[in-house]
């Protein structure tokens, strides 16, 4: 048997960066990208965000795929938004075709759990953009190159 964890702090943005998850049903979203991460057959180790981006802490095991995970989430997460609870996200106009993924350290993994369960106070500190920026620059990513935002 092989033992692997590959963790990665996964963050997905709304189209436009648009506050379009609303609230009152945001814990029904996670539920249901849950069971998509869940059926991969990855584990989930927190999720939370506000209504224009979603973290997420999984474990993806040895033969995971961020990229596959992403597309399978956003597709059909998107897919259940539009046309299974329209009347809950009515505002939703789908993903950004952007997301960012990094990995984590099993040492530092209750450091972004704790990130992550905080997201609400967090961001009444620093907006999205800033977030981001933030986070790219501290793994040495360029952000958004060609004039892309």
């Amino acid at each position: 048997m092989s033992y692997v964890i590959a963790l990665h702090h996964i963050v997905i943005s709304t189209k436009d960066r648009q506050m379009t998850i609303v609230e009152e049903h945001k814990r029904d979203l996670y539920a249901y990208i849950f069971r998509i991460i869940n059926n991969k057959g990855y584990s989930l180790k927190r999720m939370n965000g506000i209504g224009n981006h979603i973290h997420l802490l999984v474990d993806i095991g040895a033969v995971g795929n961020v990229a596959d995970l992403v597309r399978d989430i956003k597709r059909a997460s998107n897919y259940w938004i539009k046309h299974v609870k329209s009347e809950w996200f009515p505002s939703f106009n789908g993903w950004g075709k952007e997301y960012a993924s990094f990995s984590v350290s099993p040492q530092d993994m209750e450091m972004i759990i704790n990130y992550i369960k905080n997201q609400e106070k967090h961001h009444h500190i620093e907006d999205y953009d800033d977030e981001m920026l933030r986070m790219l620059k501290s793994f040495g990513i360029t952000p958004w190159q060609n004039g892309e935002r």
